[in-house]
């Protein structure tokens, strides 16, 4: 809103400063400042708030160290984290870029579906909350959307194979690139495609026609059919791999704060003409305003992570770590990077293998033996290394690293061909 208003304004007045806003970089770190900022400030008085209606985390037993002193700590923090980032969003995005609409979309989609599960838990006294068949309804319906929005929407193309033309050229790359004044600009003609970028292939790119077996008239929509699935199947993994890494006091908010500064990343490089020639990687026009959103997505993260670090004042349920997942594979969908999950997001993808090998192995085993067996001494992941009797801050910290880590090898792919 506050990007609008200063358009209009100056269009009667020189204002001083006005041109900031103009800058992608400079709306970033003002949505990130606001989140962060907003986050401390309203963080307390939502716990104060959960604390007295006595919205507190119902604790299984599982015979974890220091797992019963977090009975009754507040939950559904997520909404810090939804507040925190949407505000912001609101006030330094352009809220008509289709980008920013899918984001919005995705963030009040799933915090709605993640906010559901919570209330039957706390306020039905439900354990169960949401059946796991409404929450796949819920983000099946959600990447049913985003692929349709991708394949209908006039407003989402890519642009490659650029070339150079005048800098006084008037081209619509201007609109996304802060240095086009200054420097020659490139252009190539806009197309919609079903391509996306892949690691350690020569020109880093993928294009989801080569799973079309069809050739023919309806071909173009077979291989959009196929790309929607494809989407469907992300946004459902991302979205329960972040569910499942919510278990310790700070680890899915750490993991997924490098996560989503990696994709912030992508997006900046992405929608950036001069940097998407110089890295030779698909310029994606107005996907730049997306780093305005993940700012202020990174914000609300660590103005949480204040709260939710060990030992745990607050946390997130499902309103927040659904809702982080969807954003993370959405964001990542937009920006044709979501073939970089299995790196980029390894904690997650890790996590949801531990449960599927736990419980295949068990049923398998129960059925050949008459007796389950398990692979691990509990699922998820992290609390096998409870079970083995390692503080819980050193597993937080160590998976932290771990995602640090992914993440660095994650951008090294841009030039690994």
């Amino acid at each position: 809103m506050i990007y609008y208003l200063v358009q209009l304004l100056t269009n009667y007045w020189d204002i001083p400063g006005a041109g900031l806003f103009r800058y992608i970089s400079f709306r970033s770190a003002m949505a990130f400042i606001f989140s962060l900022a907003f986050a401390l400030l309203i963080g307390k008085r939502i716990i104060r708030y959960l604390q007295l209606k006595q919205i507190g985390e119902e604790i299984r037993n599982l015979g974890l160290e220091g797992q019963m002193q977090k009975k009754g700590t507040p939950t559904m923090g997520g909404i810090i984290i939804l507040l925190s980032m949407l505000l912001p969003v609101l006030l330094f995005a352009d809220i008509l870029n289709i980008y920013i609409i899918v984001m919005l979309v995705t963030t009040v989609w799933l915090g709605a579906v993640g906010f559901a599960d919570d209330y039957i838990k706390v306020f039905l006294k439900n354990k169960e909350g949401l059946s796991g068949r409404t929450k796949i309804v819920g983000q099946v319906s959600l990447g049913l959307f985003v692929g349709l929005v991708m394949w209908l929407s006039p407003d989402i193309v890519i642009r490659e194979k650029v070339e150079k033309v005048k800098k006084d050229v008037q081209v619509e790359t201007l609109v996304t690139s802060e240095y086009s004044n200054n420097q020659p600009v490139t252009v190539s003609k806009a197309k919609k495609t079903t391509q996306t970028t892949i690691p350690f292939v020569k020109n880093n790119e993928f294009d989801y026609n080569l799973l079309n077996p069809f050739k023919g008239e309806r071909y173009e929509y077979v291989t959009w059919i196929i790309f929607i699935l494809v989407v469907i199947l992300i946004i459902t993994a991302v979205s329960n791999g972040a569910n499942l890494t919510d278990g310790l006091d700070g680890l899915a908010t750490g993991v997924s704060a490098v996560i989503t500064t990696t994709l912030g990343v992508f997006a900046y490089l992405s929608g950036n003409v001069i940097y998407a020639e110089y890295l030779n990687i698909m310029y994606i026009p107005h996907s730049g305003e997306l780093v305005v959103f993940m700012s202020a997505f990174i914000g609300a993260l660590v103005g949480f992570l204040w709260y939710n670090s060990y030992p745990a004042q607050v946390f997130m349920g499902d309103t927040g770590s659904l809702t982080i997942g969807g954003i993370i594979a959405v964001f990542a969908i937009l920006i044709r990077k979501e073939l970089l999950i299995p790196i980029l997001c390894g904690i997650f993808l890790v996590e949801n293998l531990s449960v599927v090998m736990q419980v295949s192995y068990f049923k398998y085993t129960k059925r050949k033996y008459g007796e389950g067996r398990r692979i691990f001494l509990m699922s998820p992941l992290h609390h096998h290394y409870q079970k083995k009797g390692y503080p819980e801050p050193k597993i937080v910290t160590r998976f932290w690293i771990v995602a640090i880590l992914l993440a660095v090898i994650t951008v090294v792919t841009l030039k690994i061909r």
